[in-house]
């Protein structure tokens, strides 16, 4: 089954620098196949069987830790789970700037008293939209102004999220096809 691993926090503003060489390398000693990094902000496609999925979140956040020192969270989407988000972007209309589109991927799935906790009002111009371990954003501030960021849903939603720009998502969903 073909895999992606998105890492949080790595290589952005010249913090958590992870050469991609040695990123792939922590995947194929985890037991996985067909490896490949696109871009060097900690997208990794590959092959593994469900026993080592299982696994690999940890194992590979352990092997960054020993090696550079950071302690790097991995969410993991399946093809078939990255394609169906996709295919259900609300913000998805003919209008919509596409480069103000984002998702946020969550590592577990969110309760729903978190999720009515959130506050629709927080970042006034921008909107978001959960739907299970993913929160789809239409940031009209872009993302460097939105008050929608990872630590505010973490701390809300009590779980770890990493989130990538429309264009890389599509870009990944692609790879994840030809791989």
């Amino acid at each position: 089954m073909t895999n992606l691993a998105l890492l949080r926090g790595i290589n952005l503003g010249g913090k958590n620098k992870i050469p991609m060489k040695d990123l792939a390398g922590f995947f194929t000693q985890a037991g996985c196949s067909r490896v490949l990094t696109y871009i060097q902000s900690g997208n990794v496609i590959f092959r593994a069987d469900a026993r080592t999925l299982k696994r690999l979140p940890d194992r590979i956040t352990e092997q960054i830790l020993e090696r550079f020192g950071y302690r790097i969270p991995v969410v993991l989407r399946t093809s078939e789970e990255l394609a169906d988000a996709i295919a259900n972007n609300p913000f998805l209309t003919p209008d919509a700037q596409e480069n103000r589109l984002f998702m946020m991927f969550l590592a577990d799935l969110p309760d729903k008293n978190s999720l009515a906790a959130l506050d629709p009002d927080r970042s006034p111009t921008d909107e978001f939209f959960v739907r299970g371990r993913e929160i789809y954003m239409y940031l009209r501030t872009g993302a460097a102004g939105t008050k929608l960021t990872n630590a505010w849903f973490d701390k809300k939603l009590g779980t770890v999220s990493t989130a990538r720009n429309w264009r890389t998502t599509l870009k990944l969903n692609e790879l994840l096809i030809q791989n």
